[in-house]
């Protein structure tokens, strides 16, 4: 059994599902941050395998679903420009901007690049000297440091042609203004291993403490979330709210020192809008002027008209917990994967196209449940 094989064993989940059962005594609901555990709790069933006394939530956890549509927008002004090679991640190419995306534009002869890494830009803007390379920097603290990394690599080099749009964000913060709503019905917290794999604990014990809610470090197979759950359970049970780290293999206390260094160095806190949340103090990077000449914002002050999505697209409600992908009136119908109205249903960490493709078109299932959990378990 590879090592992987151990954290999706059958038997190991059934004992904890059991243990869940037994101790759970009341109704309790708790939100897994990041849109990666989302696809994974659903993929592997455990929405179902779980008591029905326990709720999870579906937090913000998805960097490209709060990335706000101005950003989008003036992402698509520069894919047109006939001087710019504009790259980015895949998972970007088809989030809906207020009149296009990214795939229309690359299909109209605009020169849009897939890329898997951030530095292979700057291989493109060796090569072609001629032209303005521009790659999106969209992601959470996990690809932070690569970003830096890169514009770091293109400080050195004196890349004259290379530049970043940038739209980084930092989770905690998002945390605190979803925990300090007066209607918030969150009551724990399963935080996203790979975020605090790079950026440590430090920043959890406070938001513990302030929002009396157990926060626990977990993972992204099925027997680090069900871990983790348990883990949380037994905090709410016995009225704790402590900081735990279910994903230690993982993740040290301080996160991972270089990694935070690089990041310090190019980058520096900034207020930040979140797709449906507004502007949230703090809770993002910007390039730092020692590093500005490559802040694509910055070398392309291009005017953006004033922004509009979809009215049927409730994706800010999805992202703040309030809303189920299935309580949106257009879910599955006006929007899917190919005709999506937001990006939680196009981002492969969204929670509509999570729910989209784990077929769950109506909410409640009211006889799913013991078929779910017969077959998960085998």
């Amino acid at each position: 059994m590879s090592n992987w094989e151990g954290f999706r064993d059958p038997e190991h989940a059934r004992v904890l599902v059991r243990e869940l059962q037994q101790i759970v005594t009341q109704r309790w609901a708790l939100m897994e941050v990041c849109g990666g555990q989302t696809h994974a709790i659903l993929r592997h069933g455990l929405d179902q395998l779980l008591p029905e006394e326990i709720e999870l939530i579906h937090g913000p956890g998805c960097p490209v679903c709060v990335t706000p549509l101005s950003v989008i927008d003036r992402a698509l002004a520069l894919a047109a420009s006939p001087d710019v090679i504009f790259c980015t991640f895949g998972d970007m190419l088809r989030v809906p901007g207020s009149r296009s995306d990214l795939q229309r534009i690359k299909a109209t002869g605009g020169d849009v690049r897939i890329l898997y890494s951030p530095l292979d830009a700057l291989a493109l803007a060796r090569s072609h000297p001629e032209k303005q390379v521009v790659f999106f920097g969209i992601g959470f603290e996990t690809t932070a440091p690569a970003h830096a990394l890169t514009i770091h690599q293109a400080h050195r080099e004196n890349l004259s042609n290379f530049s970043m749009l940038t739209s980084l964000v930092r989770v905690p913060p998002a945390l605190d203004v979803l925990l300090a709503e007066p209607d918030q019905r969150v009551q724990a917290i399963l935080a996203a291993g790979h975020v605090c794999s790079v950026m440590g604990l430090q920043e959890y014990p406070l938001l513990a403490e302030r929002y009396r809610v157990p926060v626990v470090v977990t993972g992204f197979e099925p027997i680090d979330l069900l871990q983790g759950i348990l883990q949380a359970v037994k905090q709410l049970k016995s009225g704790k709210s402590i900081v735990e780290n279910a994903y230690a293999r993982a993740v040290a206390t301080n996160g991972n020192p270089v990694a935070r260094s690089m990041i310090d160095e190019v980058f520096e806190e900034t207020d930040r809008e979140w797709r449906g949340m507004g502007i949230i103090p703090r809770s993002g990077w910007r390039i730092r002027k020692k590093y500005q000449k490559y802040d694509a914002e910055m070398r392309f002050p291009i005017a953006i008209a004033s922004s509009s999505c979809s009215h049927l697209c409730r994706s800010g409600e999805v992202l703040r917990g309030r809303l189920k992908p299935t309580e949106c009136e257009a879910f599955g119908r006006e929007c899917t994967p190919r005709t999506p109205l937001g990006a939680t249903m196009v981002s492969d960490e969204g929670a509509c196209a999570a729910y989209y493709h784990a077929g769950k078109f109506q909410q409640p299932f009211p006889s799913a449940r013991t078929h779910a959990t017969s077959a998960a378990a085998e």
